[in-house]
């Protein structure tokens, strides 16, 4: 008796932490506040975004390109060729 007793307590606190889980995350009250924390959120991202500084471009001309056919001397590496080379 006691241990059927026992099982039932323990369902009927299942059933109703998931009910109750389940009316507070439907609520139009939790709607409002996630709405609410939402919109506070955008508004402050557009403050921050507006109050950052504007930092000019150094970056230029800081790439220079080489030709590889300017050394004909120079011998060619082939990554396969080298795998193959190590197994040997």
């Amino acid at each position: 008796m006691i241990k059927e007793l026992k099982y039932s307590i323990f369902l009927i606190s299942i059933f109703l932490f998931f009910f109750l889980i389940i009316k507070h995350y439907f609520s139009e009250n939790y709607k409002k506040n996630i709405y609410r924390s939402l919109t506070l959120f955008d508004e402050k991202t557009e403050k921050y975004v507006k109050n950052l500084p504007y930092l000019k471009s150094d970056t230029n001309n800081i790439v220079e390109y080489i030709d590889d056919e300017s050394d004909p001397l120079k011998k060619k590496f082939f990554f396969w060729k080298l795998l193959d080379n190590d197994e040997k």
